[in-house]
């Protein structure tokens, strides 16, 4: 997985995070997309994020991770 720095991920588009507005669980490829699933169960199960941001986060990551890789 490539490492973002904080200038690449200024560089990400909205519509590339899990949760846009707020600009969390980007994921820029496949790797960070299933990182995006693992860290939004992890916080689910702390009760830190609602099972609706979840559920938003895992279609988002389901999309990118069901492309064929190039």
């Amino acid at each position: 997985m490539t490492k973002l720095t904080a200038i690449k991920r200024k560089k990400i588009p909205k519509n590339e995070y899990g949760l846009p507005a707020e600009k969390k669980y980007p994921m820029p490829d496949r790797k960070h997309a299933a990182n995006a699933k693992a860290r939004a169960s992890e916080m689910q199960k702390k009760g830190k994020l609602s099972d609706s941001a979840k559920a938003k986060i895992d279609a988002k990551a389901n999309k990118i991770l069901a492309k064929k890789k190039p």
